[in-house]
Protein backbone atom coordinates (compact mmCIF):
# COMPACT_ATOMS: atom_id res chain seq x y z
CA UNK A 1 0.00 0.00 0.00
CA UNK A 2 1.49 3.52 -0.68
CA UNK A 3 0.87 6.28 1.18
CA UNK A 4 1.21 9.96 -0.58
CA UNK A 5 1.65 12.69 2.06
CA UNK A 6 0.20 16.51 1.23
CA UNK A 7 3.10 19.10 1.66
CA UNK A 8 0.98 20.96 4.11
CA UNK A 9 0.26 17.86 6.52
CA UNK A 10 1.98 18.01 9.79
CA UNK A 11 4.52 15.47 10.13
CA UNK A 12 5.66 14.47 14.18
CA UNK A 13 8.98 16.49 15.29
CA UNK A 14 8.43 19.07 12.41
CA UNK A 15 9.97 22.32 13.39
CA UNK A 16 6.50 23.98 14.71
CA UNK A 17 6.09 27.31 12.54
CA UNK A 18 8.21 25.98 9.58
CA UNK A 19 6.41 26.89 6.21
CA UNK A 20 6.78 26.60 2.18
CA UNK A 21 8.93 30.04 2.11
CA UNK A 22 9.65 31.89 -1.31
CA UNK A 23 12.60 33.14 -0.45
CA UNK A 24 14.37 29.74 0.42
CA UNK A 25 15.03 27.38 -2.64
CA UNK A 26 17.88 24.43 -3.13
CA UNK A 27 21.42 25.46 -5.02
CA UNK A 28 22.92 23.24 -7.67
CA UNK A 29 25.06 22.18 -5.04
CA UNK A 30 22.88 20.46 -2.64
CA UNK A 31 22.87 23.51 -0.21
CA UNK A 32 19.01 25.52 1.24
CA UNK A 33 19.54 28.63 0.62
CA UNK A 34 17.97 31.87 1.19
CA UNK A 35 17.75 34.23 -1.65
CA UNK A 36 16.69 37.44 0.90
CA UNK A 37 20.15 37.18 2.68
CA UNK A 38 22.79 39.82 1.46
CA UNK A 39 25.38 39.79 3.94
CA UNK A 40 26.74 36.71 5.60
CA UNK A 41 26.81 33.25 4.54
CA UNK A 42 23.51 32.84 2.88
CA UNK A 43 22.87 28.63 3.72
CA UNK A 44 20.22 28.25 6.06
CA UNK A 45 18.54 25.55 8.04
CA UNK A 46 14.94 24.63 9.53
CA UNK A 47 15.84 26.35 13.08
CA UNK A 48 17.20 29.54 10.86
CA UNK A 49 14.68 29.86 8.89
CA UNK A 50 11.65 29.24 11.49
CA UNK A 51 13.46 32.50 13.45
CA UNK A 52 13.06 34.52 10.38
CA UNK A 53 12.31 37.80 11.15
CA UNK A 54 10.24 38.22 8.53
CA UNK A 55 7.96 35.37 9.69
CA UNK A 56 7.44 37.61 12.61
CA UNK A 57 6.59 40.32 10.79
CA UNK A 58 4.13 38.25 8.59
CA UNK A 59 3.55 41.34 6.29
CA UNK A 60 2.81 41.33 2.13
CA UNK A 61 4.15 45.27 2.72
CA UNK A 62 7.03 44.58 4.23
CA UNK A 63 10.07 45.01 1.47
CA UNK A 64 13.66 43.61 3.33
CA UNK A 65 16.91 41.80 2.80
CA UNK A 66 18.73 40.20 5.60
CA UNK A 67 21.46 39.73 7.63
CA UNK A 68 23.07 36.31 8.74
CA UNK A 69 24.97 37.06 11.83
CA UNK A 70 27.67 34.12 13.14
CA UNK A 71 28.99 34.67 16.67
CA UNK A 72 32.35 33.98 16.64
CA UNK A 73 34.40 31.24 18.21
CA UNK A 74 35.56 31.74 21.46
CA UNK A 75 39.21 30.55 22.15
CA UNK A 76 39.39 29.65 25.92
CA UNK A 77 42.69 28.37 27.13
CA UNK A 78 43.09 26.86 30.69
CA UNK A 79 45.23 25.02 32.89
CA UNK A 80 47.36 23.87 30.10
CA UNK A 81 44.24 23.05 27.48
CA UNK A 82 42.77 24.73 24.79
CA UNK A 83 39.13 24.71 23.70
CA UNK A 84 37.40 26.40 21.05
CA UNK A 85 33.74 27.84 22.41
CA UNK A 86 31.17 28.03 19.11
CA UNK A 87 27.99 27.11 21.17
CA UNK A 88 26.15 30.12 20.21
CA UNK A 89 23.52 29.56 16.76
CA UNK A 90 23.40 31.73 13.77
CA UNK A 91 20.66 34.65 13.67
CA UNK A 92 19.14 36.57 10.99
CA UNK A 93 18.36 40.46 11.21
CA UNK A 94 17.34 42.57 8.68
CA UNK A 95 19.73 44.70 6.85
CA UNK A 96 17.30 47.03 5.46
CA UNK A 97 13.52 46.93 5.73
CA UNK A 98 10.52 49.22 5.25
CA UNK A 99 6.71 49.34 4.57
CA UNK A 100 5.61 49.71 1.21
CA UNK A 101 2.37 51.24 2.07
CA UNK A 102 3.47 53.56 4.65
CA UNK A 103 6.92 54.65 3.15
CA UNK A 104 8.85 54.34 6.62
CA UNK A 105 11.83 52.43 7.44
CA UNK A 106 12.01 49.17 9.70
CA UNK A 107 14.63 48.21 11.91
CA UNK A 108 12.75 45.57 14.22
CA UNK A 109 9.82 43.14 13.80
CA UNK A 110 8.12 45.07 16.32
CA UNK A 111 7.60 47.83 14.72
CA UNK A 112 5.40 46.33 12.75
CA UNK A 113 3.18 44.67 15.68
CA UNK A 114 0.49 47.30 16.14
CA UNK A 115 0.23 48.50 12.66
CA UNK A 116 -3.22 48.75 11.38
CA UNK A 117 -2.79 48.54 7.86
CA UNK A 118 -0.88 44.65 8.11
CA UNK A 119 -2.14 42.35 5.79
CA UNK A 120 -0.97 39.03 6.60
CA UNK A 121 0.39 36.82 4.10
CA UNK A 122 -0.11 33.47 6.17
CA UNK A 123 -3.33 32.32 7.88
CA UNK A 124 -2.25 31.96 11.56
CA UNK A 125 -1.84 28.20 12.84
CA UNK A 126 -5.11 27.20 14.89
CA UNK A 127 -5.10 26.85 18.43
CA UNK A 128 -7.00 23.84 19.91
CA UNK A 129 -9.68 25.51 22.25
CA UNK A 130 -9.34 24.30 25.62
CA UNK A 131 -10.97 21.08 27.36
CA UNK A 132 -13.34 22.24 30.24
CA UNK A 133 -13.61 20.51 33.20
CA UNK A 134 -16.52 19.39 34.89
CA UNK A 135 -17.53 19.44 38.40
CA UNK A 136 -17.73 15.71 39.62
CA UNK A 137 -21.15 15.17 40.05
CA UNK A 138 -22.77 17.37 37.14
CA UNK A 139 -22.95 16.73 33.40
CA UNK A 140 -25.50 14.27 31.57
CA UNK A 141 -25.20 10.74 32.78
CA UNK A 142 -25.03 7.67 29.90
CA UNK A 143 -26.08 4.42 30.54
CA UNK A 144 -23.99 1.38 29.10
CA UNK A 145 -26.03 -0.49 26.52
CA UNK A 146 -27.61 -3.22 28.05
CA UNK A 147 -26.88 -7.02 27.08
CA UNK A 148 -29.03 -9.68 27.03
CA UNK A 149 -27.99 -12.52 29.72
CA UNK A 150 -26.01 -15.45 28.30
CA UNK A 151 -27.39 -18.90 28.64
CA UNK A 152 -26.22 -21.22 30.66
CA UNK A 153 -25.21 -24.19 28.73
Amino acid sequence: MVRKLSLTQRIPGQVKGLSPCEHRSVARDGRVVCAKIVEGDNRVSPRLCGACPFKAVNCAHLRFSLRRISPSPLVVRYNGRTEIWDDDPPELRFEQAACALQAVPITDPRQCAGCALRQSLEAPEPRPMPRRRQAVGQGKVVPFPSRPALAAG
